[in-house]
């Protein structure tokens, strides 16, 4: 069993890099479950919509995962409870709309597949403690007992917490990976105890561009020029970012993890 696991898509340049990829890559990877973060997806870069998500599924997206902007388009609010494969942070408060977590099928069927997405504590959005609800959903979820496989994706600003976080996950998912920051790291590897694990899978979008926004509305921003008039996202050839995850169906581990960057800016 193998799984991709991309990280945030950004603006019309990952929704556009994404639709004239995915389909191909889960055929040529023999792919049998897609994660995409999806919560900076909108024109503007900020949240996600209903006719997104539907695009997503149509190009081959199982689960959507998101982070601190989940709320930004105020449709969403009504859509997530009607979309179960549309997962918010699970640390959010109580009586947030929506799952934070969710056990989904294979593309084939065959297997069970555990998705979790938990935001982090610092320098982000209020939320719920992380670690305890991380603790809380590993005695709820557990590999090849009533999931196969266990995936999170941890949106985070800093990589401490990341790590942490990955360390306490090791034996007990198949995979973890960290978003948000828009920039892949270069940890990608199996921890000591089975589970996939990179601190931030990066973002899927064009690379030329200040992570993802526009490099000269970001520099304006930065130098504070009087004509500064918002960010927008850069639209720019996209490049693809993310992790591919092959499992092991004995243990509901990882086998092998594969760094994945394609197309745009970045691959060159």
């Amino acid at each position: 069993m193998r799984m991709l696991i991309l990280g945030d898509i950004m603006g019309p340049s990952g929704r556009e890099v994404l639709k004239k990829n995915l389909k191909s890559l889960i055929e040529k990877k023999n792919i049998d479950f897609v994660v995409v973060n999806g919560e900076n997806s909108a024109d503007d870069g900020l949240g996600i919509t209903k006719p997104i998500t539907e695009e997503f599924f149509k190009n081959g997206v199982d689960v959507i995962t998101s982070g601190n902007h989940i709320w930004d388009k105020k449709e969403i609010v009504n859509h997530i409870n009607l979309e179960n494969r549309l997962l918010r942070p699970a640390n959010l408060p109580d009586g947030s709309p929506g799952n934070g977590c969710g056990v989904f099928l294979s593309k084939d069927k065959k297997f069970k597949i555990g998705v979790i997405n938990l935001m982090g504590n610092v320098y982000m959005r209020k939320s719920e403690d992380v670690f305890k609800k991380a603790k809380d959903l590993t005695e709820k979820y557990i590999l090849k007992k009533n999931v196969d496989f266990l995936v999170v994706d941890f949106h985070g600003e800093i990589t401490s917490e990341k790590m942490a976080i990955g360390h306490f996950f090791d034996g007990k998912i198949t995979c973890m990976v960290g978003t948000h920051t828009h920039v892949p790291t270069a940890d990608t590897r199996i921890l000591e105890k089975g589970t996939a694990y990179q601190t931030d899978i990066g973002m899927c979008g064009d690379y030329d561009s200040v992570i993802g926004m526009n490099k000269d509305s970001a520099l304006k921003k930065f130098f504070k020029k009087k004509d500064f008039k918002g960010n927008f996202p850069a639209e720019g050839p996209g490049t693809l970012s993310g992790l591919i995850v092959e499992c092991n169906e004995t243990n509901g581990l990882a086998k092998k993890v594969e760094r994945l960057i394609l197309k745009g800016a970045l691959e060159n």
